[in-house]
């Protein structure tokens, strides 16, 4: 039996021993019982009583009886009491359970005022409150040293963010890369990476367009990652938190239309089934053309959850998603003379009905989540099944009188299987005055991947055609088959971790975080060419540590370092070959401090000073250039500062600055020292305002701005500063019916986002007005 298989079924059965020795178990329980009234002190009859466990997902549901009263048995500890009932204000309280009876009295809900209740989000706080994604415990955003951003679903929906790459323009100190235009390709302070994905914790390194529409909120944590996520995650990751069954009832639908013939419809439809089954499904359809000339977009998914709590003690999630993404295949335009071609930003380049993108995401998810006493067990088990590829043509260097322009093409075409499985187990206890949250856990997957690509072949006989400068459509006869270097090959990875990390409370004043994890990482690469085989195994050791200081209750100094590497095999496991077998991973060390201060109720502050230096880069031998050295040395040196939540009780507003420095120190196999890195512009800035005129009018506005930036590593072709701003109004017919309009690059202004290369370049945007129409039962 493979080293994989038998992780996986060691894992198993100790979950199954774990999970069916606490069953057995006696722990000790607790009845919580109470009244719930009304005003007129009159029983409210059938009212919901949620009691959620403190720092678990784990609740219990009950509902009041004729006479207003409930009871629930839960385990003793800490927990969140919901009290909520059609047409009253809700009573959120937070109860310490150590007798075996307590009685919370006679609770009163008020009458719920007109308007209370908003329609999608106008109340709605950008400010996100505790996380576990950084910790895997559940921290105040506030006290986890180490950069993070939060994007809620209210902002998601206030601004009509659809796609990765227009959400990442709010997140100081990360930039989107064009990605070929095939996939989400992300800049994490100065560091490119098309793998470091995450869903609810769990690598999702497929290489697709993703897509917002069952989003609770995403998360950009900043710096290496390794300690909780694993290999790679040098510059940052991205955490997408999907929507999760639970037991309060939700219906949510928006339809969207607007320029470029937009059409969206998105749903949320959720519902308690009985105390103990709850299901919620989330949907989106989309069909959209573009500014650019042939270029359209057909999408479709589905994510049904269901949620399954057995007793006080357990909860267990269940999910599936379905997405399928289909467009044309579109690598931007060209560049003369050091800078984007000066042709209409609609120009494409190559053959539309030959140029296309698809791909299919089958993503299965478990959690289980249960208590032993005083120890919280999950267990997170993901396999997912990605089916991608793409044809494009590629735009070349123009011609010296700017009359032709080069064309290639190339097809390829990716298979994945991803299976993981996460176990954590978290102990909260005190040494004498000390308090100490330890978590220790593994991690287990196995990928296995199919690669191959084909050249094109123009006419049968060439690989590059030239091409009219200012109308480069041609529908030349091309044959897609395999050159002498495409790729055509089989991997599979099978990798192992275990980490443990433990948060130690000093005082109210002093906090530490020290964790280390090791992973076992293991590449098998066959190439179906000729047969050649290579492997490569790295034992993986990286650390974390992490000050905060608290001077007052609501303001934190914080300090850390971490470490991650990134096997030679790169992002993709794709660059494995003869030469880079005998290479050891990349390393990414971050020393970074910085403060976060809630101003007050609702308004946060956060800042990061940071320095990431990414060393044993590739490098060419200057004795012989046929070898590779490990000597290429790359750093970033940054600044970021955020502020998000109410300035006003009817003004809310989120934005960010950073300052970002990043330089070859020592050569590489892809530039001598001293070049920039591209596409890392010194300077982004980003802010978003939405001010309520009256209690059914809002309206938004919105501006992006970035300097200059290179557009590849030679650092020859510059991409120009641009500043673009954005409006929104929104109007609340009800508490059910909102109508919102959004208008982007209201001046229209002209701007190119990001590249490829120096060939490959992406336009922003022009003017464009998108209509929503939301409804909320």
């Amino acid at each position: 039996m493979r080293a994989s298989s038998i992780f996986t079924v060691l894992t198993t059965l100790l979950s199954i021993v774990i999970f069916t020795t606490n069953i057995l178990a006696e722990d000790a329980n607790t009845r919580l019982l109470g009244k719930v009234v009304d005003q007129n002190n009159s029983a409210i009859v059938g009212a919901i009583v949620i009691a959620n466990r403190v720092g678990t997902n784990i609740k219990s549901q009950t509902i009041t009886n004729a006479e207003g009263e409930f009871m629930v048995e839960l385990t003793r500890g800490e927990y969140s009491l919901t009290i909520s009932a059609n047409g009253f204000e809700g009573n959120l309280r937070v109860i310490d359970l150590r007798e075996a009876e307590v009685q919370t009295g006679v609770t009163v809900l008020s009458v719920q005022k007109a308007m209370a209740s908003v329609t999608v989000s106008d109340d709605a706080v950008y400010v996100a409150g505790d996380i576990s994604s950084a910790t895997k415990t559940y921290t105040p955003l506030r006290d986890v040293p180490q950069s993070v951003t939060v994007i809620k679903k209210d902002q998601l929906n206030d601004q009509l963010l659809t796609s990765m790459a227009s959400i990442v323009q709010y997140l100081p100190g990360i930039s989107s890369h064009q990605g070929e235009n095939n996939r989400d390709d992300i800049i994490f302070r100065g560091n490119r990476s098309n793998a470091d994905f995450f869903r609810d914790g769990v690598r999702d390194d497929g290489q697709y367009f993703r897509d917002p529409y069952n989003l609770e909120r995403l998360e950009a944590l900043k710096g290496p990652n390794a300690m909780i996520f694993g290999r790679g995650g040098g510059g940052g990751v991205i955490n997408r938190v999907t929507k999760e069954a639970h037991f309060s009832p939700i219906r949510e639908f928006t339809a969207t239309g607007g320029s470029f013939h937009n059409r969206r419809f998105t749903g949320d439809y959720g519902q308690p089934i009985n105390e103990r089954l709850a299901a919620r499904l989330n949907g989106v359809y989309e069909r959209s053309d573009s500014f650019r000339s042939f270029v359209n977009l057909n999408r479709v998914g589905f994510n049904p959850t269901i949620l399954f709590a057995p007793d006080s003690k357990t909860s267990i999630n269940i999910g599936y998603e379905f997405f399928r993404d289909r467009r044309v295949a579109d690598r931007g335009m060209t560049s003369f003379q050091n800078r984007p071609v000066d042709l209409p930003i609609s120009t494409f380049y190559g053959d539309p009905a030959k140029s296309s993108v698809r791909a299919n995401v089958n993503v299965f998810s478990g959690t289980i989540e249960r208590l032993f006493g005083d120890v919280i067990f999950r267990n997170r088990a993901h396999y997912g099944i990605y089916d991608r590829g793409y044809q494009n043509y590629v735009p070349g260097v123009v011609n010296a009188i700017k009359t032709l322009v080069s064309l290639t093409a190339y097809n390829s075409l990716t298979k994945r299987r991803n299976i993981f499985d996460q176990t954590d187990l978290t102990y909260s206890f005190n040494s004498g005055r000390v308090k100490h949250t330890l978590v220790g856990g593994t991690e287990f997957g196995r990928q296995i991947t199919d690669n191959s690509r084909n050249t094109g072949y123009f006419n049968n006989l060439t690989t590059s055609i030239q091409v009219p400068f200012d109308n480069p459509v041609t529908n030349s006869p091309i044959i897609f088959r395999q050159s002498a270097t495409d790729a055509n090959n089989h991997l599979r990875l099978n990798l192992a971790a275990v980490f443990v990390q433990d948060q130690v409370e000093l005082s109210r004043f002093v906090q530490l975080l020290a964790g280390v994890r090791y992973d076992y990482f293991d590449l098998k690469y066959l190439n179906n060419r000729n047969g050649d085989t290579l492997r490569r195994i790295d034992r993986l050791m990286s650390p974390r540590f992490g000050v905060v200081i608290r001077p007052l209750t609501l303001l934190s100094l914080y300090s850390s370092y971490s470490v991650s590497f990134l096997p030679s095999s790169g992002d993709q496991f794709s660059s494995l070959t003869n030469i880079t077998q005998q290479v050891k991973p990349e390393k990414f060390q971050n020393v970074e401090g910085g403060l976060k201060w809630d101003i007050r109720r609702g308004l946060f502050l956060t800042t990061a000073v940071y320095r990431l230096d990414r060393t044993n880069t590739r490098s060419t031998d200057p004795n012989n250039p046929t070898l590779i050295i490990q000597t290429g040395k790359q750093r970033t040196n940054g600044f970021e500062i955020g502020l998000s939540g109410n300035i006003k009780s009817n003004w809310t507003m989120t934005g960010g600055y950073s300052y970002q420095n990043a330089r070859i120190l020592s050569a590489t196999t892809a530039s001598p020292a001293g070049r920039q890195v591209a596409q890392v512009p010194h300077n982004m800035f980003s802010l978003w305002n939405k001010y309520q005129i009256t209690r059914k009018l809002g309206a938004g506005l919105g501006l992006i701005a970035r300097s200059d930036m290179f557009a590849a590593i030679d650092n020859t072709v510059v991409l120009p500063s641009y500043l673009r701003a954005d409006a929104a109004v929104f109007y609340n017919f009800n508490e059910h019916w909102r109508l919102q309009a959004n208008i982007e690059n209201i001046t229209n202004t002209r701007y190119f986002i990001n590249a490829d290369n120096n060939t490959n370049i992406s336009p922003g945007g022009p003017r464009a007005v998108k209509v929503a129409l939301s409804a909320r039962f």
